[in-house]
């Protein structure tokens, strides 16, 4: 166990500190103890307590982010398909056909969905994410608590503090209600361990090598994560490599070394992966600008989450954009607290190196203007600078915010571990350290305490697609088109052909697609779902209540373009709001009524896609 002289937290060279702040050597702890099994034990209840409705509830989704627990169920299938199949990990047009979907645009996660291929063979996408979320956060939270407990800080309590707070902060904890991939974070503390290690002489092509290969499987779960985790370890180091200039003059050339390494293994790795995902078919510039707006309302960092036990659904409505995305929901505890260990361990420059950090991240996340209790104050922020630069304009600004939570869980576990050093040198101050300490963090972390995952029922996947029923109608030339096709409203079809393993093939999609804008055809940010056509803009027109419009010859033309242009076999659609509606006009385009087939209407429409000289009129 390295001394608190290694009292860093997530320091890329490890401050030297006081020496009543640092404790004798110990001999590195290499077996797990039953204090460590306990502690490890905890994090995996805690993760299937917080996940507890959808194992509970098999034919339940989640209720705040249903669109992407069936994305994440077909990357899931995709995955599986990749390995059993042989199909092209980085492209697909099983889904949005004939365009397809750039797979490294969308967070494929491919780290997780292939390891993850026999139990979506064997129990389906849908049970294959139950087991992606929950292990996530029981990964996340050991991972977290081994690195704190073996490098950073003597105490394991003061460690698993701190792992708690990494894993199941609030922002942790919003994500987990439909970003998986966000809450993989296992990875996090070994980039951080590993990123310090390569500072020690001697071992500049393991180390690199080792860091090389950790990044390069973030990569492959969330290169949103990684991006937040580099930026944080850059500052950090530039910093303290000058503060450090003087007193560890030899530890900048083996950390250089290394990190070239590093740097030339990662980009040879990743450089064709990245080549698709940023030139590749349907890749994407940029987000589309009102996303780049998405900020963190000031007054977020001192209320609390709704998913908290202390939060408001109503109040918590008002500072975030949607219930995912409440990355900066602290309390007034756990900011006090936080801002009272700085104050504590101010000897220490690495603590105050990474309070600055933490600053720096909230003021990123407040967006291009600042907002303050939902009322747009028009003070720019910095984000205002940034959000147009490559690599930036592609992330959301509020998530900055998810990245403070770690930096608090150190601060925190060094704070712990600082008093339980107090208590161990000053036995007279033994009980108030005890006391405050213990009443601090309970004050700043019970509010916190998270509430399990809300639930709704699922739309089951219709017999017509369970049955098979639905291979009588597609084959390698046509695709299913569903009403509506499927966006962030209505996901359903994205579970259908990922039940199919995707054997079938679908019309539409929600994922991220570069904008065709005809009247700008240089803009290629990105959309959540294909480029508008007439025929999807009318389903989704009805589906949102407006008024069915009277059915022209036009029209049925227009439908006919577009059917051919999905290459459409079968149009189905099942029962949902405005389903009648939308059959009625469906009806009215193709001139002939559906089939009623396995829990939905039917209409076969290759007669009219294959033969090149039919046509649509109130006559057909």
């Amino acid at each position: 166990m390295i001394a608190l002289e290694a009292n860093v937290a997530v320091t890329a060279s490890a401050v030297s500190v006081p020496p009543r702040e640092t404790v004798k050597p110990q001999v590195r702890r290499r077996l797990l103890t039953w204090q460590d099994i306990v502690a490890l034990a905890t994090f995996m209840i805690a993760a299937f307590l917080l996940t507890a409705p959808l194992w509970l509830n098999l034919d339940h989704e989640l209720r705040d982010d249903p669109q992407d627990q069936a994305f994440f169920e077909w990357m899931l299938a995709h995955g599986a398909r990749v390995l059993t199949d042989g199909a092209y990990p980085f492209f697909s047009d099983r889904l949005n056909y004939p365009d397809g979907v750039n797979m490294m645009a969308n967070t494929s996660v491919l780290a997780v969905s292939l390891p993850l291929t026999p139990i979506t063979l064997l129990f389906g996408p849908h049970v294959a994410f139950n087991v992606f979320l929950a292990g996530a956060l029981s990964l996340t939270g050991a991972s977290w608590y081994l690195v704190l407990s073996r490098r950073f800080v003597a105490s394991r309590a003061a460690a698993w503090v701190g792992a708690l707070v990494c894993t199941y902060a609030p922002s942790m904890v919003s994500h987990a209600g439909g970003h998986p991939n966000i809450v993989s974070q296992f990875l996090v503390p070994l980039i951080i361990w590993r990123t310090l290690e390569l500072r020690v002489r001697g071992h500049a092509v393991r180390n690199g090598l080792i860091l090389a290969g950790l990044l390069v499987w973030q990569a492959f779960i969330n290169l949103e994560v990684l991006f937040m985790t580099a930026v944080g370890l850059g500052v950090f180091c530039a910093v303290m490599a000058v503060v450090r200039r003087r007193s560890h003059r030899g530890e900048v050339l083996p950390f250089l070394r290394a990190l070239g390494i590093t740097a030339i293994t990662t980009l040879a790795v990743l450089a064709y992966p990245l080549s698709v995902q940023f030139f590749g078919p349907q890749a994407y510039h940029g987000l589309a600008e009102f996303v780049r707006g998405f900020g963190a309302d000031l007054a977020s960092f001192t209320a609390y989450s709704r998913h908290s036990v202390a939060g408001d659904p109503a109040t918590a409505a008002l500072l975030t954009q949607n219930p995912a995305e409440e990355n900066a929901f602290f309390g007034w505890g756990l900011i006090v607290l936080f801002f009272g260990l700085l104050l504590w361990l101010r000897r220490s420059a690495a603590v105050l190196v990474l309070g600055a950090i933490a600053i720096l991240f909230a003021a990123m996340s407040l967006g291009p203007t600042i907002v303050l209790n939902g009322v747009d104050t028009e003070v720019p922020g910095i984000w205002a600078f940034l959000h147009h630069l490559p690599v930036l304009n592609s992330a959301v600004p509020t998530r900055w915010a998810m990245a403070i939570a770690p930096i608090v869980g150190i601060v925190l576990a060094l704070g712990c571990q600082r008093a339980a050093d107090t208590m161990r040198t000053q036995p007279a101050a033994r009980g108030p350290v005890r006391v405050a300490m213990i009443t601090a963090v309970a004050m700043a972390l019970v509010p916190l305490i998270p509430r399990p995952l809300a639930t709704v029922p699922m739309e089951p996947v219709p017999e017509f697609v369970t049955s098979g029923a639905w291979r009588a109608y597609l084959d390698d030339r046509h695709t299913m088109v569903a009403l509506p096709l499927p966006d962030s409203s209505y996901p359903d079809p994205l579970r259908w052909t990922a039940y199919t393993g995707h054997d079938m093939r679908i019309a539409g999609a929600y994922a991220l697609l570069p904008n065709q804008n005809p009247q700008d055809p240089s803009d290629r940010t990105a959309m959540f779902s294909p480029p508008w056509r007439p025929t999807s803009g009318l389903i989704s027109s009805i589906r949102q209540g407006n008024p069915v419009p009277e059915i022209t010859d036009e029209r049925r033309e227009m439908a006919l373009a577009d059917l051919r242009f999905w290459k459409a076999g079968v149009v189905v659609l099942t029962p949902q709001n405005r389903d009648i509606e939308m059959l009625r006009a469906m009806s009215d385009l193709l001139g002939f009524r559906p089939t009623w087939i396995g829990g939905a209407w039917v209409w076969d429409v290759r007669a009219l896609v294959d033969d090149p000289d039919a046509v649509l009129t109130s006559d057909s």
